[in-house]
């Protein structure tokens, strides 16, 4: 099934993907980070948002 563009948020909100242009504006977004800094956050420590915001120094939303 092919993803929802309508929808602003991730398909799977404990997961980066970085291939989808709407998931990567909204975590840049969100992370407030820019793309490059995205890109290279996924690919040191993985696809999870909770490693991906530890890499980058970024608090777990409560």
């Amino acid at each position: 099934m092919a993803d929802d563009l309508s929808k602003r948020g991730p398909q799977d909100a404990t997961r980066i993907n970085v291939n989808e242009l709407h998931e990567v504006r909204y975590w840049t977004r969100t992370l407030g980070v820019t793309e490059a800094q995205l890109r290279s956050a996924v690919a040191a420590a993985g696809v999870e948002v909770k490693d991906v915001r530890a890499y980058l120094g970024k608090p777990e939303k409560v």
